[in-house]
């Protein structure tokens, strides 16, 4: 018997509700299956959906009930206005990281203006969403970007191949690979919780997301304190550090840096939601 993509939408909806995961991703795999916006699917509703789009739709419900996110079920997740492949070998982008692209946009016209072609690192890239949205949003910078997972760099390339992204990928440990290198600016979202918080990781992270670009030891402040001694050896005058950091650990990296950098302008940012997100430094001198 046919169906109205309203009641896809319906069953879908309370299957993933008795499953304990949350109904609302039923729309957005609806959407992805169909190719539709919020607006289109909801002028759609009354509108039959065929046997291939519906067999489609719902094995990725039945999938998402066992646990695995919607962007590596997919394929791919937004960030910044622009679509990155994710798969199992990247942690998924999240939202609050565009914060720290709207903060290096902004400190890095104070510091260099806008118009000086800026050497930047983005330490670690995974997807490499940061590395490409910099290259994007500041066309003028040279950027690249190191992780030491060769599986996350092939991602990160293919990204930036798809959105035109200048990147110059290179593999290795935290800074190793661009140490004989001078930057303008360096930005990282390292693994920064601690092997004590797994217990609290919903299980669409703890058992799918990579674990090594999760957890860090010293409750997560170990690759922020192995940066701080090598980065004022890499820094430029001026030249701006971004780190994103755990909610509870912008004193312990801002005092990391500040040793590092002890004429520096060491500051301590918030996300949207009032909590510490990225502690920045400016090194003027």
């Amino acid at each position: 018997m046919s169906k109205t993509i309203y009641e896809a939408l319906n069953r879908a909806s309370s299957f993933l509700g008795e499953n304990n995961r949350e109904k609302e991703v039923a729309r957005y795999l609806l959407q992805f299956v169909l190719g539709k916006n919020y607006s289109q699917l909801m002028m759609a509703m009354y509108e039959e959906i065929s046997t291939e789009d519906f067999n489609t739709f719902w094995s990725y419900v039945e999938e998402h009930t066992t646990g695995r996110p919607i962007q590596y079920i997919i394929g791919q997740e937004t960030f910044y206005d622009r679509e990155f492949l994710v798969n199992e070998s990247v942690l998924i982008p999240r939202p609050e990281t565009e914060e720290l692209i709207e903060e290096v946009k902004k400190r890095s016209s104070v510091i260099f203006g806008d118009e000086v072609p800026l050497h930047i690192a983005d330490i670690g890239t995974g997807s490499g969403a940061i590395a490409v949205t910099i290259q994007k949003e500041i066309p003028h910078s040279l950027v690249t970007a190191t992780d030491i997972s060769e599986k996350a760099l092939e991602v990160a390339s293919h990204n930036a191949r798809r959105l035109e992204a200048t990147i110059n990928f290179k593999h290795g440990d935290l800074l190793q690979p661009i140490m004989d290198e001078k930057w303008d600016i360096i930005l990282s979202n390292p693994p920064y919780i601690g092997h004590d918080e797994a217990p609290s990781l919903s299980d669409t992270v703890i058992d799918f997301e990579p674990h090594l670009a999760l957890f860090a030891e010293e409750d997560g402040l170990q690759l922020y304190r192995k940066m701080a001694v090598n980065l004022p050896s890499l820094m430029k005058i001026p030249s701006l550090i971004g780190f994103e950091i755990g909610y509870e650990q912008g004193e312990a990296v801002a005092n990391m840096l500040q040793k590092a950098f002890p004429n520096g302008k060491v500051e301590i940012v918030k996300d949207i939601n009032g909590k510490n997100r990225f502690v920045f430094c400016t090194n003027a001198e």
